[in-house]
């Protein structure tokens, strides 16, 4: 997700200083150098991209021994030589000993999901068309949200993913990420959908919603079915407005707890079985008469031999 951001500051740092191309440090068998070039051709096709790293082939020990001979400051080294980014939305670690799938992340690679918290606790967001904008009654900027969302459920050791991704240069690849926040802005933002999306409108942004993901995994923000798919979802979350409670418990559990909201579509005198009931249960046998006709044609269609053996 930074990756198109960085090269939108890059390009514009490149037009104010009059340069004629932009660097990154991504290796040949990484995804960011595809992120990063691809989106600076949608930008600046104009500029030159330079890739040293990749051009000059360097290998993790190479690229430590790079820097210490030219006094660049950096936190790898040969004795803890993952490879970290990290940013507002969680942190990516790999390398290490995390190429082999079969080891086991040590715990001193992790620092957003340490335990820290000493006994439940439970935390209120609210959503304004789709996007969080107050955390237990404090309105927040957005930056601040996040980082406070992270930090609440992240002491309670929750919030990692550790994974075999798909890189788009064809290799299979082992990460681990931490992402408390996004994690668990992402579950009670779903779980508000699903209290406020009317059903069809659910299933579809739920259908394109992988779709959106590996646009963006792939390097294509700038592209124009990203566009699209932006003005589709922009659309989709004007009445996803409301309330969900979370409760985080140890060790290491994040979960909905509750869900409200001025617009939902949960209407208790329909769901309900007891006295306030307003369902009209008489019509029902003829929607499920109806529904189920194609099938039931279908059937009467078929031969003994091709109907489902009853046995």
């Amino acid at each position: 997700l930074s990756r198109p951001v960085i090269v939108k500051h890059l390009v514009a740092a490149a037009r104010t200083f009059g340069a004629d191309a932009i660097a990154h440090g991504c290796t040949g068998k990484g995804n960011d150098q595809v992120r990063f070039e691809v989106s600076s051709r949608a930008l600046a096709p104009d500029l030159e991209v330079l890739a040293p790293v990749r051009e000059w082939g360097l290998t993790r020990d190479e690229s430590i021994s790079y820097a210490e001979r030219f006094d660049i400051p950096v936190t790898v080294t040969r004795d803890s030589p993952y490879s970290i980014d990290q940013n507002l939305w969680g942190r990516t670690i790999e390398c290490g000993i995390l190429e082999d799938p079969w080891e086991q992340p040590p715990e001193e690679v992790f620092e957003l999901t340490t335990p820290t918290a000493s006994g439940p606790t439970e935390m209120v967001i609210r959503f304004e068309a789709g996007l969080p904008v107050a955390v237990d009654g404090r309105f927040l900027p957005l930056h601040e949200l996040v980082a406070e969302v992270s930090r609440v459920v992240g002491s309670y050791g929750w919030g990692r993913i550790d994974m075999v991704e798909n890189r788009r240069v064809g290799i299979k690849s082992r990460e681990v990420y931490e992402c408390p926040g996004a994690l668990a802005l992402i579950m009670a933002h779903s779980d508000l959908e699903d209290l406020t999306l009317e059903r069809d409108l659910a299933h579809e942004k739920a259908r394109l919603e992988p779709r959106w993901a590996e646009l963006v995994y792939d390097g294509l923000w700038f592209s124009p079915l990203k566009a699209a798919l932006d003005a589709f979802v922009a659309e989709s979350q004007r009445h996803v407005t409301g309330e969900v409670r979370l409760r985080c418990e140890l060790p290491g559990r994040c979960f909905v707890a509750g869900r409200r909201s001025p617009v939902g579509l949960y209407d208790y005198n329909l769901a309900t079985y007891e006295s306030a009931d307003r369902f009209h249960h008489s019509d029902a046998a003829g929607f499920v008469r109806l529904w189920g006709l194609g099938v039931e044609t279908w059937a009467s269609r078929q031969s003994s031999a091709d109907r489902p053996d009853l046995s």
